[in-house]
């Protein structure tokens, strides 16, 4: 679930780009870049670590130009080496192009397979480097963006959002499904293209839009163009990033994420009320969903853990070790709050259930006498195929357990995770426009091995439709 974000501006981009990318930073943790064009050339910077670790004030100023692109990574296909650090940059034809790319594509084997028989080389192991040899091809072949991500589009499968820098125009576009987040804004002497709209916020723009699903954003000094490439029939918004990974201030697709989450706070204390001194949560991502527990159980909010701010988030650090040794630096409990009491305590998701366990223990140590879980997403029962680092049902510790069991293994008082039902009426969306893949084990896209949603994919002599309909390009 990395983070990208595209911005031409008059005054250069390079301390813009670092901004919204600080502001991008809980996508992705391992890596960070920057690509800008100068008028001449590419000029490129990045490295391992956090955006404030990677950069330097001397740095940004040798990154000259008034079009530029960042990437924030999280890995989920391709290692987590230097080569794989986006973004990625390329010159062909006296061009220069510059890549980054936010999501997971299903075909990448079958479709790298091809280009290495064919002769290619490659030099990542990431599915980015393969959306970048289809739009290089076809542009050479063409000289027409729009008809290479028209290509694109056809070719691959799976979730995108992408923004191409080509000898400083920026291009931009989102998987037919809008899978990813994407969107639109006007800075003061520009335009930002960006994962979520809290990057535009950063630089004090004006979020303007949504990217549409199948839409292609060019960006210049001239201003912005919008072409409609692709138009599907149904959407698959992933519904992981209203359950945690979203920032809470995000708008994404129309809908306030932080109203999501209190809405479906209150919705877990309709379901599984109970009677107890305190709400808490698990900060910072269980903080609006206890909030709205208890708003309408009308128990008292009262903090419980007190977080490190200087942590990063633990679900997306690169090893289950790493996660667990996180958990005691990153959270503390607060004695006073909890010894003698039953507080309820309210989190995002229970994934492996290592974690859950551990804070529990935390607060029994710390005096608690019940703790009641109460769970802002269903139980995830299947792995995510499209950009979220969930892998195997094995490690899964709902896939093959009960809603108790789960409760006896995290040593919970008592356990309620919220209905898909009532999840998908505080989002407000229609179920069948949302990925619910990974609590489901029903996708929007075909997976080998896996069952498709039949109302988000179209099959004709075996091959994947996606409900494109027609591949006319509509200006717009």
């Amino acid at each position: 679930m990395c983070g990208i974000v595209g911005i031409v501006d008059a005054g250069g981009v390079s301390i813009q780009l670092y901004y919204a990318m600080y502001a991008l930073q809980h996508r992705g943790q391992e890596s960070a870049g920057i690509s800008t064009f100068d008028g001449i050339s590419l000029c490129k910077f990045k490295g391992q670590g956090l955006v404030a670790d990677v950069f330097s004030l001397s740095v940004l100023k040798d990154l000259k130009g008034t079009a530029g692109i960042g990437h924030v990574r999280y890995p989920t296909t391709g290692s987590n080496l230097p080569e794989n650090i986006q973004p990625l940059n390329f010159q062909f034809q006296d061009h220069f192009i510059s890549v980054a790319h936010n999501g997971n594509l299903v075909n990448t084997c079958e479709l790298r397979r091809e280009y290495e028989q064919a002769g290619q080389i490659f030099t990542t192991t990431t599915d980015t480097e393969i959306i970048a040899k289809i739009l290089i091809e076809e542009i050479t072949a063409s000289g027409c963006v729009e008809d290479a991500v028209h290509l694109c589009m056809k070719r691959i499968q799976g979730s995108y959002s992408v923004v191409i820098m080509i000898d400083g125009v920026i291009y931009a576009f989102r998987d037919p499904l809008g899978i990813k987040p994407f969107c639109l804004g006007k800075i003061e002497k520009g335009y930002i293209v960006a994962s979520e709209s809290v990057a535009i916020d950063a630089l004090g723009g004006k979020f303007l839009r949504d990217v549409k699903p199948g839409e292609l954003i060019r960006m210049d000094s001239e201003g912005v163009r919008c072409t409609q490439i692709a138009v599907a029939g149904k959407r698959a918004h992933c519904i992981f990033e209203y359950i945690y990974f979203a920032r809470a201030d995000a708008v994404m697709d129309g809908v306030l994420v932080y109203d999501v989450r209190r809405a479906i706070g209150q919705k877990l204390y309709e379901e599984a009320p109970v009677t107890a001194d305190s709400v808490g949560s698990v900060p910072d991502s269980g903080t609006a969903y206890a909030i709205g527990y208890a708003e309408r159980s009308r128990i008292p909010f009262v903090e419980s853990l007190m977080k490190n701010r200087y942590m990063g988030r633990t679900f997306i650090m690169p090893t289950q070790q790493a996660r667990e040794r996180a958990v005691r630096i990153k959270l503390n409990p607060i004695p006073g709050h909890l010894k003698d009491k039953s507080v309820v305590l309210v989190d995002d998701s229970i994934v492996r259930g290592t974690t859950s366990k551990r804070i529990i223990e935390m607060m029994r140590d710390a005096g608690a006498r019940e703790v009641h879980m109460r769970i802002g997403s269903p139980a995830i029962k299947a792995p995510c195929y499209l950009g979220v680092d969930m892998p195997t049902r094995k490690e899964l510790i709902a896939s093959d357990k009960a809603e108790d069991e789960v409760r006896r293994c995290i040593t919970a008082t008592s356990l309620h995770h919220i209905s898909l039902d009532a999840l998908v009426k505080a989002i407000g969306f229609d179920r069948e426009d949302l990925c619910t893949g990974c609590l489901t084990g029903c996708y929007p896209v075909p997976i080998e091995g896996e069952i498709v949603n039949p109302r988000q994919v179209d099959f004709v002599d075996g091959t994947f439709q996606s409900k494109l309909g027609s591949f006319e390009a509509e200006s717009s």
